[in-house]
C-alpha cells in the first residue's frame, strides 16, 4: 500500500501515532487543516503548498507527543517534497513514482518500508482525480525568484492568488494559515 504525495506532504508513522498521539483518529481529524488527508492504515499524509504550513502544521504535531527529528533523522513525522522526496534521512518511508492506470498519469507515492502489503496500492484524499491534480499540473517557483516572477493579488476561499509574469496567468496557492 502507499499513499499519494503531491507537493510538500506530512507523512506520519501510523505505529507511532497509535502509540503517542491523543484523542487518537478523531482528535487527529479535527487538528487536520486542509482536505488533503489519505492513509493506508501504515501512514497517514497531509499535504501543503507552503513551506510555513507545512511548519505550523509539524510544530503543532510535535506538541502532542510525536518526534519530528532526533539525531538528524526523520522518527515519528517525515516531510516528502513531490518532486525530490524525503528532506531529511528516514529510514521508514519508501518514495517513488508510479503511473496510474486508466490515465496513463505518473504520481509520486510513498510507502512504509517493510509494507504489510504485497501490491502497490494509492490512497489518495476523497474525491481527489489526477486531471485536476498537482500531479498533472504541477509547477513550483523556488523561494529566491518568488519576488520576480509572482505578483500577490488577493487571498480568496483559502488560496493565494498571484499573477505569473512569465506566463501572464493567475496562479493559485492552497493556504492553510495567511501568516
Amino acid at each position: 500500500m502507499a499513499v499519494l504525495i503531491e507537493a510538500i506532504s506530512v507523512v506520519i508513522r501510523a505505529d507511532s501515532f497509535a502509540e503517542k498521539f491523543p484523542g487518537g483518529w478523531d482528535a487527529f481529524k479535527q487538528i487536520v487543516p486542509n482536505q488533503t488527508l489519505c492513509s493506508d492504515n501504515e501512514i497517514f499524509r497531509v499535504g501543503f503548498m507552503v513551506p510555513k504550513d507545512v511548519e505550523i502544521f509539524v510544530n503543532l504535531l510535535q506538541s502532542m507527543g510525536l518526534v519530528f527529528f532526533k539525531n538528524g533523522e526523520a522518527i515519528d513525522i517525515a516531510v516528502v517534497d513531490q518532486v525530490h522526496g524525503p528532506t531529511s534521512k528516514c529510514e521508514w518511508l519508501e518514495f517513488g513514482r508510479v503511473i496510474l492506470g486508466d490515465s496513463g498519469g505518473e504520481i509520486a507515492i510513498c510507502r512504509l518500508v517493510g509494507s504489510h502489503s504485497t501490491g502497490i496500492e494509492v490512497f489518495t484524499p476523497v474525491g481527489w482525480e489526477f486531471k485536476k491534480s498537482l500531479s498533472s499540473k504541477y509547477s513550483f517557483v523556488p523561494s529566491k525568484d518568488v519576488q520576480k516572477e509572482l505578483k500577490f493579488l488577493r487571498h480568496e476561499d483559502g488560496k493565494d492568488v498571484f499573477l505569473n509574469s512569465l506566463t501572464g496567468k493567475e496562479v493559485y496557492v492552497g493556504r492553510v494559515n495567511n501568516k
